[in-house]
């Protein structure tokens, strides 16, 4: 049983600080995820925020057939699809909002992917395919194992493997147009 599965067990065993580790140990990570689908830092903050809500109220049952981590972002993955799927299709912002998102967006970003190569392949991850970039993100900076994302993204692993393959490539297209030759790819 990973961290975050023993910390959910003691919250609901009623030990709120279970809560509070989980918090701690998945916020970010699950908030960077999360602006893949909504494109809206502030939005994937409090839908981050209604994941948590979700297991305090709710308290779902886990299973353990998946990592706590899988586990947790496919509820996470659940209520960002429930929003999109409620809001309406077009939302106008103030382009003075706009300027305050984005600058919030690159500061987390900063801090939560500390070195300047990292922030760079962050950027390039934005103008690829959502289901690319939902692919490399839970891959490369969340550490699942391919058989955790095709649970997450109900694929089977030969789908995932495809596509991490094809993610690659369109990476690494994007961050040659931009004059970036990332040596781990």
């Amino acid at each position: 049983m990973d961290n975050g599965a023993s910390s959910y067990r003691r919250f609901l065993e009623g030990n709120d600080s279970g809560i509070a580790e989980m918090i701690r140990d998945y916020k970010d990570g699950l908030t960077l995820y999360l602006n893949g689908f909504v494109g809206n830092i502030h939005l994937a903050d409090e839908l981050t925020e209604d994941t948590f809500v979700k297991l305090a109220v709710k308290k779902p049952r886990f299973s353990g057939r998946s990592s706590f981590k899988t586990w947790l972002y496919a509820i996470g993955r659940n209520v960002a699809l429930d929003h999109l799927k409620r809001r309406p299709k077009t939302v106008g912002t103030p382009i003075e909002d706009l300027q305050n998102h984005l600058a919030d967006e690159h500061d987390l970003e900063r801090t939560y992917l500390k070195e300047e190569r990292k922030i760079e392949l962050h950027r390039a991850l934005g103008a690829l395919n959502p289901e690319y970039r939902q692919i490399l993100h839970l891959i490369y900076f969340e550490d699942f194992k391919n058989t955790e994302a095709a649970t997450l993204m109900k694929k089977s692993n030969r789908q995932i493997e495809n596509l991490i393959y094809r993610a690659k490539q369109s990476l690494k297209t994007q961050l040659e147009k931009e004059g970036f030759v990332y040596e781990e790819l």
